[in-house]
């Protein structure tokens, strides 16, 4: 029943209008932009170093690793192998396809976030529930996203991540997915409960870490396999667009599952990535959104394209038709998710590959989980300036903590099937108001493209460029901004000289 009742919420969430919606508003941000995401690759890596932490504030890398911990989650390893089920080989294009269009997304999201973003309690927030308020002036939206987004991410979501641990650490080691949840739950209490700092720290060390090692060990996978990789990349193009004779029936799933896929793993649009990208120091709005718009290329583009390489040229996957019927099978007795990606990497390489990507995807989902957390903390920081109930927080603690418990030992497809409803809200929320607010986002684009030019460290002046209620930038000098970027260097030198 339960099942059920899931399912055809889900149906309606994930209509083909939300698909549309994904694709058509990251093409038209694209166009409108001139495709910043091409033009500006250069300045994202330049920027993605630039600045360091406050005492209110994390620094562009930090909230750039912040995001990835939500970004690079079990989505990049068991998402991909559900897509390329459920879709076929061609999903794999269709999410390269979200990625490209998504940065342009994940640029108009983070640099609303920053622009709209308050101090509350010495720490910088932002988020949609932020701009939707100030710059759209509907506290209603705003709240029903913010309440929406606490209850996606704090009940909905956990529950994927804990159950693609718990399978992997079940199929490589052995471990009870008991064991599991009461070793999660402990050491994801240990972080919450440490505050954003503590939370910043742990997703600078691990995500690239975890990220540059999971790539590395696909590369070379791939490598051992290299006479393949033709025939694959000409399979995925061939199915993306129905012309491969064996997978051109499921054309329509593999935009789909593509599009679907694509979202839950890169996230753009979706309004989880202006939380964390909110919180960093910078001069100008622009700054971070360009930084966040690359982070989607690291995602997909690097992490999720290794899973899918591994997959496709091991063959160690399955496809079925809508109607549940097998139309390909190269593995047996595995459920679609992280048990196809550790059979394939086992096979290339024996003894080491299974317990790999289970350690891979510990990492990946565990630092999701603590993304998670971060957002629906935020979005109860954004309700409590009006209702002031300290409390909710603790309730957060203990809510997300039980989620994981309860996704770690329920079914794998109850688990996607609930996270896929929270994703789908939110970018439904979500997409409505950037559309709405992107002339804000773009006219701070072409602020900081112009000031580039002149040779400037660009600042942001919301007063000069006719943008309202945008508190936290208003009446400062330019020395004040430049100051809050570079975020008390000598402060945190001294610190570190003490420690």
């Amino acid at each position: 029943m339960m099942n059920e009742i899931v399912a055809a919420v889900n149906n309606v969430i994930w209509s083909p209008a939300l698909i549309v919606l994904c694709l058509g508003v990251g093409l038209y941000f694209s166009i409108r932009s001139r495709f910043l995401q091409l033009r500006h690759v250069r300045e994202m890596l330049r920027l993605m170093f630039d600045g360091k932490s406050s005492n209110s504030g994390v620094s562009s890398f930090q909230a750039l690793t912040m995001t990835l911990a939500g970004r690079v989650g079990t989505g990049n390893i068991a998402g991909v192998a559900t897509a390329i089920t459920f879709g076929g080989p061609g999903a794999v294009f269709w999410m390269w396809v979200v990625a490209f269009l998504g940065a342009s997304s994940a640029f108009v999201e983070s640099t609303l976030g920053q622009v709209y973003k308050e101090k509350i309690n010495g720490q910088y927030r932002g988020g949609p529930a932020f701009y939707i308020e100030k710059g759209l002036g509907m506290g209603w939206y705003a709240w029903i996203f913010a309440v929406a987004t606490i209850f996606a991410t704090g009940l909905l979501l956990p529950g994927v991540q804990a159950n693609s641990i718990a399978s992997s650490l079940q199929t490589a080691v052995g471990i009870s997915p008991n064991v599991t949840a009461a070793v999660l739950a402990v050491a994801l209490g240990f972080i919450i409960f440490g505050g954003v700092k503590r939370i910043a720290t742990f997703a600078e060390i691990v995500v690239p870490f975890m990220a540059l090692g999971y790539i590395i060990v696909a590369c070379v996978v791939v490598a051992l396999n290299i006479e393949q990789l033709p025939a694959v990349l000409k399979l995925i193009i061939n199915s993306a667009f129905g012309l491969d004779a064996g997978f051109g029936a499921i054309l329509g799933m593999a935009i789909m599952w593509g599009v679907k896929r694509g979202v839950y793993s890169n996230e753009a649009g979706q309004g989880t990535g202006p939380h964390a990208s909110s919180a960093a120091a910078v001069s100008h709005p622009a700054k971070q959104g360009l930084v966040q718009g690359f982070s989607v290329y690291i995602d997909t583009l690097f992490v999720c394209s290794a899973t899918a390489f591994m997959l496709l040229i091991t063959g160690q996957y399955n496809v079925q038709a809508e109607d549940g019927s097998p139309m390909f099978t190269g593995i047996k007795g595995v459920a679609a998710g992280p048990g196809y990606v550790q059979t394939a990497m086992e096979n290339v390489l024996p003894g080491f590959g299974s317990l790999f990507v289970a350690i891979a995807l510990l990492f990946f989902a565990f630092t999701t989980i603590v993304a998670y957390y971060y957002i629906a903390e935020t979005n109860i920081a954004y309700i409590n300036r009006k209702i002031n109930r300290p409390w909710l927080t603790f309730v957060l603690k203990i809510g997300i903590m039980g989620a994981t418990v309860y996704g770690t030992v329920k079914t794998a497809d109850l688990a996607w099937a609930l996270g896929d409803i929270g994703v789908g809200l939110m970018a439904w929320l979500n997409i409505i108001a950037i559309l709405l607010l992107h002339k804000v986002a773009f006219t701070c684009l072409r602020d900081y493209e112009a000031q580039k030019k002149l040779g400037l460290d660009p600042v942001f002046h919301p007063e000069k460029l006719g943008i309202k209620n945008a508190h936290y930038w208003e009446g400062k000098t330019d020395a004040e901004l430049l100051s809050s970027s570079i975020a008390n260097a000598a402060l945190q030198d001294a610190e570190k000289a003490k420690s």
